[in-house]
């Protein structure tokens, strides 16, 4: 008598979990200790990570975004919604060539909403829906199993967990492009050298790599729910 389809001690569908998690703990590592690196090495300029993205904001002609302090480290975004730029202690008042690499990214996401940037549009409407889908999908999916593998339920989940999952493919795209704008600027506006530049390159390619550990994790995860339960229907 099986669980799912499988034994109750040992499910071969772990290991894509394990994969995922893999994945994720390396994309950490590997965007920690690459930001320790270059937040040592201070900009020629001698500019702050808020400098930076005040400079580059104005360069590109957006005024009506504020920079704002927030506590923590790496917490750096966007706020479309309310069009404030917030940098992280470890960026707000360095002067190292990662926090202005840092700084240039998210100033790229201003810029991206400033031009009507497709995938960050199509993003920020994903927002509500992907935090339905991250919190209420895999308890509807174990609810379903409880009430006696009940399907309605088990593939409601399923789809609104698919909903998340589509929030993290969506934000690839986002990122990816947000850095190049970012490596663009620093080196068109003339704010940082060449190999500065490249350093930077290196900090958010590290960073992005994170996106991309986090985006594979969760289809992986969805394809264990695919797996395990479909395999179920197969045996009812």
């Amino acid at each position: 008598m099986g669980y799912y389809g499988y034994g109750y001690y040992f499910d071969p569908t772990y290991f894509l979990v394990l994969i995922g998690a893999v994945l994720c703990i390396y994309a950490q590592m590997r965007v920690s200790s690459t930001y320790n690196k270059f937040s040592k090495v201070r900009s020629r300029t001698g500019m702050t990570g808020a400098e930076a993205a005040q400079r580059i904001l104005q360069m590109s002609g957006i005024y009506d975004v504020r920079v704002e302090h927030v506590g923590g480290s790496l917490t750096d975004h966007y706020d479309p919604a309310n069009k404030v730029l917030r940098l992280s202690d470890t960026v707000y008042g360095s002067d190292s060539v990662a926090a202005i690499g840092v700084a240039a990214h998210e100033c790229g996401h201003a810029v991206q909403h400033n031009k009507g940037y497709a995938p960050l549009q199509i993003r920020s409407t994903l927002v509500p829906v992907a935090n339905i889908g991250s919190k209420a999908g895999i308890p509807l999916i174990i609810l379903g199993a409880l009430l006696g593998m009940n399907q309605i339920l088990i593939q409601i989940g399923i789809w609104v967990f698919a909903l998340a999952v589509l929030f993290q493919v969506v934000t690839l795209p986002v990122e990816f492009n947000a850095s190049g704008r970012a490596l663009a600027m620093l080196g068109d506006y003339g704010m940082l050298a060449n190999d500065e530049v490249r350093s930077c390159k290196k900090v958010l390619s590290a960073a992005a790599l994170t996106y991309v550990a986090a985006a594979a994790s969760a289809i992986l995860q969805l394809f264990r729910l695919i797996l395990m339960f479909g395999d179920n229907r197969r045996r009812d």
